[in-house]
This record gives structure tokens, C-alpha cells and sequence, in this order.
């Protein structure tokens, strides 16, 4: 359990970016008339963002278990 508890928070990490974006491109196209142009633009981005995190944060800890060991 462990070896395992700087993975637990990346889930949920990678889904709040995604939403916290849907919910800005969302606001923002309400406040210029442009449903649903900016709700994909940042929703898309947001996961782009999440991801490119989760991939990286993933590749560091496993550095950091390689040279542990």
C-alpha cells in the first residue's frame, strides 16, 4: 500500500482539471455568446493538460522507485 499511495491522488487529479476547464470554457461562453465553441476548446485542453501531467508525474515516480531500489 505503500508503493502505491503517490498514485492514488493522480485519478482524481487528471478528472478535476478536465472539469474545472469544462466549467471555465462553459462560464466563458456564456459571457460571449459563443456556446459551444469554448466549452471543446477548453474541455479538450483541460485534458490535454491532465494528461500530459499524469503521464509525467507517473514517469517521475517511477524514476524516483528505480533509484530507490
Amino acid at each position: 500500500m505503500q508503493q502505491a499511495g503517490p498514485y492514488l491522488g493522480l485519478g482524481t487529479q487528471l478528472a478535476a482539471t478536465i472539469v474545472a476547464m469544462f466549467f471555465l470554457g462553459r462560464f466563458l461562453d456564456e459571457q460571449l455568446n459563443t456556446f459551444p465553441i469554448l466549452i471543446l476548446v477548453f474541455t479538450f485542453a483541460g485534458a490535454a493538460a491532465g494528461l500530459y501531467n499524469f503521464i509525467k508525474t507517473v514517469l517521475e515516480l517511477n524514476e524516483k522507485r528505480k533509484k530507490g531500489k
